[in-house]
């Protein structure tokens, strides 16, 4: 393959592999500036995508069904900060939970509805859309590169809105303190409680849309194994990206990358297979082992506010 089939393949496995991830980081970074901590991303991406695929299936239009996937992720956020939040339950513990509600439920539902733990295959009909569609030649660069999901360049913008809601709104400058400095933000009359809830299910929105895009994109169908680890592999990045949305996009786009290399590695069966689909895992582990400690936790995070001051 030439230079630029093969760059082209590239751009396109990471505009692919990359948004699940970016939404469900962009997800972790609102729970955790905000001072609580969100384990439970993976959970709520496997309902996302859950809904996200019967949604598309009953009612055949991919974006109500992104957005209804992305819903079916708040509801998840807001049982989190329900826990969390209200009644001061341990937020690992409650994360984890939500981790086995999430997928647990999914499977149940699928059963009864279509006695199988998968859902039918969608008709590309009901998939998320593609820009410019049938316009270049297949596996061109156009193709590959500019014929892609418009949801993958949306989840790049969002970095951007993100970035300055944090950094540029009140908004954005109460739920930074509210992770760093709750019972001063009390005392000056931010109600710590509702910026939390605020953002703890802003972040099950974001992970609902994550696990609803891997759904009605490439893999155009609901199973058990289809979110496999991501919603952990978001939590790394987050990390990696120092709990801000500019460095969670890098790190999101270096793990998008690593699976992007995966078919190219494994097309010529000289390598396991085994060993080419641990590569996103490994890298993940890497990034925590060298960079987790030059990140600074927000000083708050994972710790209980009782009651508004």
């Amino acid at each position: 393959m030439s230079f630029v089939t093969i760059s082209g393949l590239l751009i396109n496995a990471v505009l692919v592999s990359t948004p699940p991830l970016l939404l469900a980081a962009l997800g972790s970074c609102f729970s955790e500036r905000s001072g609580v901590v969100n384990i439970g991303i993976e959970g709520m991406m496997t309902i996302g995508a859950f809904i996200g695929a019967i949604s598309a299936h009953y009612i055949g239009n991919g974006w109500i069904a992104f957005l209804l996937g992305g819903v079916a992720g708040m509801v998840f956020g807001a049982l989190h900060a329900l826990a969390c939040i209200s009644f001061n339950a341990d937020q690992t513990i409650a994360g984890t939970a939500i981790n086995f509600i999430g997928p647990g439920l999914a499977i149940f539902i699928s059963k009864a509805l279509f006695n199988s733990s998968d859902t039918p295959p969608l008709n590309p009909d009901s998939k998320l859309p593609k820009m410019f569609s049938g316009t270049f030649r297949p596996g061109s660069f156009g193709y590959n590169v500019i014929e892609t999901y418009p949801a993958a360049y949306l989840s790049i913008l969002l970095v951007i809105v993100i970035w300055f809601v944090f950094f540029r709104t009140r908004f954005g400058m109460r739920l930074r303190a509210c992770g760093e400095h709750p019972k001063a933000c009390a005392t000056l009359g931010i109600n710590v409680r509702r910026v939390r809830y605020t953002c703890v299910i802003l972040s099950g929105f974001l992970a609902g849309l994550g696990g609803a895009f891997v759904t009605l994109s490439t893999v155009s169908q609901f199973r058990p194994s289809v979110i496999v680890g991501q919603g952990f592999i978001a939590i790394a990045a987050v990390i990696f990206g120092k709990f801000n949305p500019q460095g969670a996009l890098i790190g999101c786009l270096i793990f998008g990358l690593c699976n992007g290399i995966k078919p190219l590695v494994g097309s010529g069966n000289v390598i396991s297979p085994n060993l080419v689909s641990m590569i996103p895992y490994v890298v993940t582990l890497l990034a925590l082992i060298l960079f987790v400690g030059n990140s600074r936790v927000p000083a708050a995070s994972g710790k209980p506010f009782a009651k508004d001051e």
